[in-house]
């Protein structure tokens, strides 16, 4: 099984599905279906590292940057919100990780917003002006 790993990842996970079922334990390739599964882990946290960023930056270039609001900007704060708030549907747990991460996004949220605009990055505050609260339910933040 291992072999086929390396060679035909999808009929790999197809095999490993049919021995899971069967409850073929022993032909199951332990080492390599342990390491997918703390990669899916992995996945879920990168993806809402991902969208935690550019939803602050967004709201970041949203409140410093009014007169160049366009409907792209409130699109990509609500797409990223439904996505952060749809991964805690899905995973619970992730709440605890977002509280963790929370800060460090701000930090690289505020970078890529001084990147994206051409503002100092002195001009976005160094502690983040909005709550985690507010973060999650960002479409009243960009209410008019």
């Amino acid at each position: 099984m291992t072999q086929l790993y390396d060679q035909d990842f999808y009929l790999w996970v197809e095999s490993t599905v049919q021995q899971l079922r069967q409850k073929q334990l022993d032909k199951i390739d332990w080492e390599n279906l342990i390491e997918e599964i703390e990669s899916l882990g992995k996945s879920e946290k990168n993806a809402l590292k991902s969208n935690l960023r550019i939803l602050l930056m967004h709201l970041l270039k949203w409140q410093y940057q009014p007169n160049k609001r366009s409907n792209s900007w409130s699109y990509t704060i609500t797409e990223h919100n439904i996505r952060i708030n749809q991964a805690f549907k899905d995973s619970p747990s992730l709440k605890c990780y977002f509280a963790e991460i929370f800060e460090d996004c701000y930090q690289d949220a505020r970078k890529l917003a001084a990147k994206e605009t051409g503002l100092n990055i002195k001009i976005f505050p160094l502690d983040c002006p909005f709550s985690q609260e507010d973060v999650l339910n960002s479409d009243r933040l960009t209410e008019e």
